[in-house]
């Protein structure tokens, strides 16, 4: 049995290390080289394959000397396991017994990139992990085997992600020895029961006072620490919005509404803020810096 893994993160690090558990061999792993721009909170793929003494490349799949090393290995699969770039089809056809990859939902609900946050972002009670087939289309082949959790309104994505982890290394337990015993499950997928949806960038955060209290809270839980965060504007001051619950009563759009505890207007209810940041500053527990008259944009 010949394998070729492409791995990042917490998923690709608790995944591979369950392949070794089964006393599967790897012949090569794909992961990445850290951004410098980004908060690096997960496991390292890289150090879990320098321990196990198990070749690995950070240059891309796709590049064609590394689509020629694949070719020269002939794994029977090629598995991804929360790897950054598409791989070109003419990877998908090189293992004889198929390519699969690990995504973090539910399957077809929240095809694409960062599933998780959006399922927060969207409010979602749940989502999950799927380990399906590779096809040119992304997340779209035939699943083989997935896992449902839940997601509580207290969650933030930080918290669901840890939950779909865990998710992942339950599928890949059951599903690896019937991938290798040839008897999995091949379900086709119907893509008209989900839907796509693409990255975020930190703008993305940016808070819409008019939107409802309750949108709003999501919209923050869904990218705090250790992502970007949610953000508004005081008197041209960018101000990051850590922490923060939905209550009820009625406010403009972005008007203080109380100052202790602080409650800010929204389309449909008050959000109360209870962790914040100045741009520059250190996040603090909402202070009652605000006058009656600001108004957050």
């Amino acid at each position: 049995m010949k394998l070729v893994v492409c791995a990042y993160h917490n998923v690709g690090y608790r995944c591979i290390e369950e392949l070794l558990r089964q006393g599967t061999e790897i012949s090569l792993i794909f992961t990445h080289e850290d951004s410098a721009t980004e908060q690096i909170w997960f496991s390292s793929v890289r150090e879990l394959a320098e321990a196990h003494k198990i070749p690995y490349l950070t240059s891309s799949i796709n590049e064609p000397e590394n689509i020629e090393r694949v070719r020269q290995i002939g794994p029977d699969f090629l598995l991804s396991f929360y790897y950054r770039n598409m791989i070109k089809p003419e990877l998908l056809e090189i293992p004889v017994r198929g390519a699969l990859n690990l995504h973090g939902s539910y399957l077809p609900k929240y095809r694409g990139r960062v599933p998780v946050n959006w399922a927060v972002i969207n409010g979602e009670t749940e989502t999950g992990a799927t380990l399906h087939y590779m096809v040119a289309k992304p997340d779209a082949g035939d699943i083989v085997d997935q896992e449902k959790v839940a997601i509580a309104l207290t969650d933030t994505a930080h918290h669901v992600f840890g939950k779909v982890n865990e998710a992942a290394v339950t599928v890949l337990r059951r599903a690896w020895p019937r991938l290798v015993a040839g008897t999995a499950d091949r379900i086709p997928m119907d893509l008209a029961a989900g839907s796509y949806f693409g990255g975020r960038k930190p703008e993305d955060g940016r808070i819409d006072w008019n939107k409802s209290a309750i949108e709003i809270y999501n919209l923050i839980r869904g990218v705090t620490h250790p992502y970007p965060g949610a953000f508004t504007e005081l008197n041209g001051t960018k101000l990051i919005i850590w922490s923060a619950w939905p209550v009820e009563g009625n406010a403009e759009p972005g008007r203080v509404a109380s100052l202790n505890p602080l409650r800010i207007g929204t389309g449909n209810g008050l959000l109360e803020l209870r962790s914040l940041q100045f741009d520059g500053g250190q996040e603090t527990a909402a202070a009652c810096s605000f006058i009656e008259s600001d108004r957050l944009s």
